[in-house]
């Protein structure tokens, strides 16, 4: 049986950002290649989680998807329609399909509304609701649904905890029933004992609508927790993609391995990708494969060639030039 098209299609996608003053001639500005040339798909009703360092360029690619950054190069199809060239005016009425939940609850809330206004916002821009009392009547439902009491829709931001305003920006995205939600860290900035509360809250609701997600995040316990597929990602590219357990139960890049041992466990003596100092920087990136210099088993060619992605399985590729070694075992 024939798979269905991808709901998102990413061919390719780059994103660089010219730093530095330049000075009178220009010297000194540099390219920071923060999204270096990467591909990868999602399905109707899938999380495909992107994970990496801090800095490997995952947020810029929800950004970028969502055209709050422009695209340097590249081709991302949703549904089938090319997005990132898109002028704003058409990509307007696709933000209601496209939606976004940011890192800082409280950042992204605007402290002068109240949750009512917050959520009536988003309605009124797509013409969801013809009046107020029909707003309220959606704002009150999709409240229960992410676990608060209707009664708090006339409260301000400040009057919430951190745990509770994530709660009103899912809020936000659910209500207009997208098809696909981007989580940029949605949890990072909860304390441990709420995070698991609204990993299970965005869990039920992703399983109940069957919205797609892209979860970007660094965490990789939380990434264990809810993804359907996971895609690694260093300094720009992706190194890895497979289903999750074959991510979790049968790495085979070496720095998804290192990743990995990189979860608080206890079993001392493991490598961890922090002991191998800082990645390098992505206005100047090594040649070949930009792990080379953190890797143990880089030999000539991974630091003179850029490694192709080998296919492991039908959901499981790998971008290593010593992949035959590496199939057997563990870090």
């Amino acid at each position: 049986m024939t798979q269905p098209a991808p709901l998102l299609q990413v061919n390719d996608l780059k994103t660089y950002f010219t730093i530095g003053t330049g000075g009178p001639f220009g010297s000194g500005k540099q390219t920071l290649k923060a999204v270096d040339g990467i591909s990868f798909e999602i399905h109707a009703g899938e999380v495909l989680s992107l994970v990496g360092e801090s800095g490997c360029g995952k947020t810029t690619v929800g950004r970028t998807l969502t055209q709050l950054e422009p695209a340097t190069d590249g081709e991302a199809y949703f549904n089938g329609t090319e997005i990132l060239s898109l002028p704003n005016s058409q990509f307007r009425p696709l933000r209601r399909e496209i939606q976004m939940i940011f890192q800082d609850p409280f950042a992204s809330l605007n402290p002068r509304l109240t949750i009512e206004q917050t959520l009536a916002e988003p309605l009124h821009i797509h013409k969801l609701a013809k009046n107020r009392k029909e707003a309220r009547v959606l704002i009150s439902e999709t409240l229960q649904l992410v676990g608060l009491d209707p009664k708090v829709m006339d409260r301000y931001p400040h009057e919430f905890s951190g745990g509770q305003r994530q709660r009103i920006g899912i809020a936000r995205v659910m209500i207009l029933k997208p098809k696909l939600v981007i989580a940029d860290e949605m949890v990072s900035a909860l304390d441990v004992s709420i995070q698991a509360q609204v990993l299970n809250l965005i869990k039920d609701l992703q399983r109940d609508s069957g919205v797609s997600m892209l979860f970007i995040s660094h965490d990789l316990g939380v990434v264990r927790h809810i993804s359907d597929r996971v895609a690694v990602m260093y300094l720009g590219k992706i190194v890895e993609i497979g289903n999750r357990l074959e991510i979790f139960e049968n790495p085979s890049h070496p720095y998804t391995k290192l990743l990995l041992s990189s979860i608080p466990r206890i079993k001392p003596g493991r490598t961890k990708v922090e002991d191998l100092g800082e990645p390098a920087s992505a206005t100047s990136p090594p040649t070949g494969c930009a792990f080379h210099p953190r890797c143990a088993i880089a030999t000539e060619i991974c630091r003179s060639a850029q490694p192709e992605m080998n296919e492991l399985s039908e959901t499981h590729v790998s971008a290593c030039h010593n992949i035959s070694q590496l199939l057997g075992g563990h870090a």
